[in-house]
């Protein structure tokens, strides 16, 4: 039988070649490892069948100097490059740089892909999934993010630190230790924060812890339609007037939500025509630092940090790392620069802040805004304050109106009935007396038994386990027979009693309902209730002076 013959010719080679070199009639190409190599003569690729092996056998095989063409010359690799200049068949890559070409074969080269499993909660990072965290062991938060090479490119404390090195003074960035006599020599604290004037501005510094700390960062979240903007935009005011020092002073409200005709429109319904408020609508951080270094600002808002992003972080706007890496570049800005940052940020389903948990422990102050859905009121408390001790008062009272947030004077007028009086049609009602931080609020608890009815009981503002507690302690320890009637529990304007201290004021609505026996409107309760029946003070001796006010006496 004989032999399969085959000859292997670049039939693209030929063509340009061709044309480019017309003095070469043919050219011949053969494979060995990846490199090409260039020949005289032309091979034949013959495949036997090899009887002793039992098995095909291929061979190459030079032919005949008569059976080539005389005229074939070699061709250096500089004329073969400047052939394949053009082309972009197969197999022909061309490496411009170096002035070199690699063959069939050649590999591309691949980005660097690295999977981690980050929890959503506390930000833990591991390499492989489990069915929990393994730091705050919380279940079903782990989630994947695929972290790809950017080839070098920088982070948020980078960006940052470039923006900053360019503002400051020259040799500024030369950073010793000191000693903690010389950091405070010739420092008045009582003169360290700068606080807002005016009532909306005495009820934002109450929840600061006295006023506005230089270079600090401050996150404000709130469910959507809050109020979170509109605070921020009064704030933004405030500062800008600059009634503390006496001048006006700049500030920088960006925003990646609204563009600057929907914030100046907001401004102008809520009266705010102060010179020195800066508005700007970016979400590139490099973008806004560079704006912020031009204008110098007395303080910069961020509405959100949600919707900023930074070049060269994996992910897109929202993403844990962008999150993390545009709050750290912010970070960085506010402490180089001693100008404070606020950063408002979206809440999750479940009413925490959007992003990594680790969001919270980076930034210096962390506010909530609450409010009822159906109601006006809205109460800005502080859950984490670097800057502000545990015993000043961390929550603020506001009424939204068409003009924006105004402060309340007296947050009990909220959770009082306005009319209230000793008549018996308005038995089962209790005033309750509890403590948020370092602030007495008075609310007003309503209780309703009705026998004979289908329900049990219905429960609102007060936790279902300490009234059924309650109940039962009146029940064995009182002698009330409440067993055949239901009972009906409400805080009014939607409060919910938190503190054990409203104890006392719970039984005293049941009981005044029950025996259908008013309680006089000068009266107020405070104590928590035992399982024996017995009162407990829920108050120290230094907070005596604090209760001792006209509404409670």
């Amino acid at each position: 039988m004989p032999p399969f013959q085959t000859t292997l010719y670049s039939r693209t080679l030929l063509r340009l070649i061709s044309t480019k070199h017309p003095q070469i009639p043919k050219f011949y190409r053969t494979f060995r490892s990846t490199n090409h190599r260039f020949n005289k003569e032309p091979f034949m690729v013959s495949t036997v069948y090899d009887p002793v092996n039992g098995c095909l056998v291929t061979k190459s095989i030079a032919k005949s100097a008569g059976d080539s063409d005389k005229h074939s010359e070699k061709l250096s690799n500089s004329d073969y490059a400047d052939a394949l200049k053009d082309d972009r068949s197969y197999g022909s890559v061309l490496k411009a740089n170096q002035g070199s070409w690699s063959g069939f074969g050649a590999s591309k080269k691949k980005s660097k892909i690295k999977s981690t499993w980050v929890c959503s909660e506390c930000g833990y990072a591991d390499g492989q999934w489990w069915g929990y965290c393994r730091e705050c062991k919380s279940v079903n938060t782990m989630k994947e993010l695929t972290e790809i090479d950017n080839g070098g490119k920088t982070n948020g404390f980078q960006v940052s630190e470039k923006m900053v090195q360019s503002w400051l003074p020259k040799g500024a960035g030369n950073d010793v230790p000191l000693r903690l006599t010389d950091v405070n020599r010739g420092v008045n604290h009582s003169d360290w924060r700068f606080p807002l004037s005016g009532l909306f501005g005495d009820e934002v510094s109450r929840v600061l812890g006295g006023g506005l700390v230089p270079g600090s960062l401050v996150l404000v979240g709130g469910d959507p339609g809050v109020g979170k903007s509109t605070l921020m935009l009064q704030i933004a005011a405030v500062i800008a007037e600059g009634k503390d020092i006496g001048k006006p002073a700049p500030v920088l409200y960006v925003s990646g939500e609204e563009s600057v005709e929907q914030i100046g429109n907001r401004a102008d319904r809520m009266e705010i025509n102060t010179d020195e408020l800066f508005l700007y609508s970016s979400t590139d951080i490099e973008d806004i630092l560079g704006k912020a270094q031009a204008l110098s600002p007395r303080a910069l808002i961020i509405d959100s940090i949600q919707t900023v992003h930074l070049m060269g972080v994996t992910g897109s706007a929202g993403g844990i790392y962008q999150v993390k890496e545009c709050t750290a570049a912010l970070l960085r800005f506010a402490k180089k620069t001693d100008i404070p940052v606020f950063l408002i940020g979206h809440v999750t389903k479940s009413g925490d802040i959007a992003g990594p948990r680790v969001l919270e422990h980076i930034v210096d102050a962390v506010l909530y805004m609450e409010g009822e859905q159906h109601s006006s009121h809205r109460l800005l408390r502080a859950f984490k304050n670097r800057f502000g001790s545990t015993d000043e008062a961390l929550l603020g009272v506001f009424e939204m109106s068409p003009s924006g947030l105004k402060a309340v004077k007296n947050p009990s007028e909220i959770f009082l009935s306005e009319g209230h009086s000793d008549s018996e049609f308005l038995a089962g009602l209790a005033i309750a007396v509890v403590m948020d931080g370092s602030r007495t609020f008075v609310i007003e608890v309503q209780a309703l038994c009705a026998a004979g009815s289908s329900l049990s009981r219905q429960v609102n503002g007060v936790q279902a386990g300490r009234a059924d507690m309650i109940i039962s302690v009146l029940m064995k320890q009182a002698g009330l027979k409440l067993q055949s009637n239901a009972i009906f529990l409400n805080v009014v304007s939607g409060a919910t009693l938190t503190e054990t201290a409203g104890d006392l004021a719970v039984a005293a609505a049941i009981c005044s309902s029950f025996l259908e026996f008013p309680i006089p409107s000068n009266v107020a309760f405070i104590g928590e209730i035992g399982l024996g029946g017995e009162l407990r003070m829920m108050i120290s001796d230094e907070d005596e002076d604090m209760m001792n006010s006209p509404m409670i006496l």
